[in-house]
Parts: structure tokens; C-alpha cells; sequence
């Protein structure tokens, strides 16, 4: 019983954070530290506890795999900046932690199919605005 509600709590904050993060994103354009951590801590907890969504092996290899593909695609995009002048900046820090929070979170395999699913929404809303 305790562990159900446990569980319960640590959805439920998950669900406020997690909306908190894309408010604050698209509002300002940042990722707060403030709403990551403890989003990164709710998805450990409940990756170690209750092996939801996935288990904590694949979390931390799809967190490891995650942040460090972030950073790679960070500096491409950093360098892809000083050549050109853009209306907005590469990828920032929070969204490398973010998307390495993501790879704990949905470990390998969910963290890839998140990834390629962001990448054609991102283009069709692209296409969209143009």
C-alpha cells in the first residue's frame, strides 16, 4: 500500500514538473535546473523502486547514452553557429540534460524512438511556420 502511493506521488510530481519544464521552455527559452533535477531524481526513484518505465540498467545506460550524444550533437550545432547568424541559439545545456534525463527516463530503445519522433514533429512544425 505505501509503495502505491509512493508510486502515485512520484507520478503525480513527474507529470508537474515535466509541465513545468515546457512552460518554462517555451516561455523563455531556457530549462530551469530547478525543475530538471528533481525531475532527473522522480525518474531514477521510480526507475530503482518500481522498475517503471523501464529498469534501472537500461535507464542509466540510456541516461549515459543520452547525455553524451547531447553533447556531441551540442558542439556540431555550436560550430554550425559561428559560421551563421540564426534568429535562435544551438542547443543549450539544459536540453542536453534534458534529453540525458530522458534516455534514464525511457532507457535505450525509448529514448531513440523519442528522439526520432521529436525530429519530424520538429521539421513539420518547421514546414508549418514557413
Amino acid at each position: 500500500m505505501i509503495f502505491d502511493i509512493f508510486f502515485i506521488l512520484l507520478i503525480t510530481v513527474s507529470v508537474w514538473l515535466a509541465t513545468k519544464i515546457s512552460i518554462a521552455d517555451l516561455r523563455r527559452r531556457i530549462i530551469p535546473d530547478a525543475y530538471l533535477f528533481p525531475f532527473m531524481l522522480c525518474g531514477l526513484a521510480l526507475t530503482t523502486f518500481f522498475n517503471f518505465p523501464t529498469d534501472i540498467s537500461n535507464g542509466v545506460i540510456g541516461g549515459t547514452f543520452g547525455y553524451i550524444m547531447a553533447i556531441a550533437i551540442g558542439l556540431i550545432f555550436s560550430r554550425a553557429k559561428r559560421n551563421q547568424d540564426s534568429e535562435f541559439p544551438p542547443i543549450g545545456m539544459g536540453d542536453i540534460k534534458l534529453i540525458g534525463v530522458g534516455g534514464l527516463w525511457l532507457g535505450t530503445n525509448g529514448l531513440a524512438l523519442a528522439l526520432i519522433i521529436a525530429c519530424i514533429t520538429g521539421a513539420i512544425w518547421a514546414r508549418a511556420k514557413n
